[in-house]
């Protein structure tokens, strides 16, 4: 292997607790078997992912970096010493695709400063599923991350974000900690017009799966439950 660079696999992973080749391809379970080297966000879930993929491979000999939204630019660069040994390393995200609202970007990027080949996976985005089943403009949208938690800036902000949506014709995506999605709901349909149309996407792949797009004065009539359940919010006027 020597003077043979390794590649940075990006391993997409489940959305919660499917099993895994319900809803990952083939290819997936193929990388993982053959890759020992993984940057992760927290050990545990990825030991987790890797045990249910391919139960038979052996954990003592897997090596992991940890990356998170703590770690430093400068730090970033040594994570990738083992494709310059030759081996392959696997980027594995907390859930659904890495480097997609995700730290694992700041390593996709160093591989392609270092001239390392990126191979991205196929696998459930959580952000791609919630916007294939809004109903919304697919050809023109964007992800704002989470939005302010103090509440006038949060309705500062959701009235920017309708604004823009009106004049761009922009589904407009956006999250919020899963404790607090309750809070997020009651928010939106105090703020946005009534004939504002409102996605929720809840639990996108697992059994408890939860998608209903319908405008905000409609919304103001059903009652749904969103606490600690990891939920997309699409906007679009």
């Amino acid at each position: 292997m020597e003077g043979k660079k390794g590649h940075l696999y990006l391993i997409p992973c489940t959305l919660g607790d499917t099993p895994p080749l319900e809803v990952l391809p083939l290819l997936v379970k193929k990388a993982v078997e053959h890759i020992d080297h993984y940057i992760v966000e927290h050990e545990k879930s990825a030991r987790h992912f890797i045990k249910n993929i391919v139960p038979r491979k052996s954990q003592p000999d897997l090596h992991f970096q940890h990356i998170n939204k703590f770690t430093h630019d400068t730090e970033i660069p040594e994570m990738l010493t083992p494709c310059f040994e030759g081996f392959d390393v696997g980027v594995i995200s907390d859930a659904g695709c890495p480097g997609i609202a995700d730290p694992g970007a700041l390593v996709v990027r160093q591989a392609h400063l270092q001239g390392i080949r990126v191979v991205p996976l196929v696998g459930p985005s959580s952000l791609l599923l919630a916007m294939m089943a809004s109903g919304f403009n697919g050809q023109n949208f964007a992800f704002n991350g989470y939005l302010p938690i103090d509440k006038q800036e949060r309705k500062t902000e959701l009235k920017r974000l309708e604004r823009l949506s009106s004049e761009q014709n922009q589904s407009q995506l956006f999250i919020e900690t899963p404790y607090r999605n309750n809070q997020m709901l009651e928010s939106l349909l105090q703020t946005l017009h009534p004939e504002t149309q409102l996605c929720v996407a809840c639990d996108i792949t697992l059994p408890s799966e939860y998608i209903y797009t319908t405008t905000v004065a409609l919304w103001k009539k059903r009652k749904v439950d969103l606490h600690k359940r990891p939920t997309l919010f699409i906007l679009q006027k």
